[in-house]
């Protein structure tokens, strides 16, 4: 099982200025520790558990891209953007580019959206929760089919129209970046995770809640022709405590084929926490093997 870190927070003691250092150093110590993931949160007002919409929050792909030149082994990705907030094709344009420039380490997370405040803050079109899975469904076939170089004709579907679907230059990554998608729902959300995507990420919520997600997900693979095993599984861990509690707590969901445990770190100052928690949690968890 590897180690992931998504950087959620970014209220540093020494403010926005100091966030590109921050950022960078978080990088290197994850190069450095043997983590395999760094991700942000794709929302552009903090989370209210987070500290609230008055809260410093980057955009993340720009904060990717930045993170994509500081490192050159860890994949990059967002835990995850909301299928509303950019429109489809500008979408998969800028996954393509961040795949470019970090020599194929990028992910598209993604998922259905859920975080009104923002949408209505800011002004962006905040649909019935149908309907924004109806968008997600097209949204990855048209990636699919941007990212496939033997198709760039029209995309017709019921939300998006698109004339043309040339992305240029292609991925790095082969056949194209990896896609995950977030969350557990188990009519819609894992059914789109069997259809569409090369990697899950579910609450760590317990080995016995994730093992059932597991189940319908592996149903649904059954419905839709999916080989489960093709589909890469992740956890993100937002539990507290020494490193002996962390490597009891994670040890049954190691039992359940998840390939990699995602960190939140509870700060601004990832690169700390990556150095005094994530680096021995690495150890730790290569031992479980």
């Amino acid at each position: 099982m590897q180690v992931g870190v998504h950087i959620n927070r970014f209220e540093h003691s020494g403010g926005g200025p100091a966030l590109g250092a921050e950022l960078a150093a978080a990088g290197r110590a994850a190069e450095a520790a043997g983590v395999s993931w760094l991700s942000v949160m794709d929302h552009y007002f903090q989370m209210e558990f987070n500290g609230g919409a008055e809260a410093p929050m980057l955009e993340a792909y720009t904060t990717l891209g930045f993170l994509a030149g500081h490192t050159s082994t860890v994949r990059l990705g967002a835990l995850v953007t909301g299928v509303t907030y950019r429109h489809p094709g500008l979408l998969a344009k800028i996954a393509t580019s961040l795949d470019v420039l970090s020599g194929g380490r990028a992910t598209l997370g993604i998922g259905a959206a859920w975080y009104d405040r923002e949408h209505r803050g800011l002004g962006v079109e905040f649909p019935p929760v149908a309907e924004r899975f109806e968008r997600l469904d097209e949204t990855l076939r048209i990636c699919r089919q941007m990212w496939d170089p033997a198709n760039n004709g029209p995309f017709e579907g019921r939300h998006y129209r698109l004339a043309e679907t040339l992305c240029v230059p292609a991925p790095v990554s082969s056949p194209h970046p990896e896609i995950m998608i977030g969350g557990g729902g188990e009519k819609k959300t894992l059914r789109l995770v069997a259809r569409h995507a090369d990697a899950c990420n579910l609450f760590a919520s317990s080995p016995e809640e994730v093992a059932h997600k597991l189940d319908v997900l592996r149903g649904h693979c059954d419905t839709e022709g999916r080989d489960y095993d093709e589909i890469r599984r992740t956890v993100l861990y937002a539990g507290e405590g020494d490193l002996d509690a962390f490597t009891r707590d994670i040890t049954g969901y190691a039992k359940l084929g998840i390939d990699t445990v995602i960190l939140a770190p509870r700060t601004g100052e990832a690169a700390a926490f990556i150095e005094d928690f994530a680096a021995p949690a690495v150890q730790r968890l290569a031992g479980l093997d």
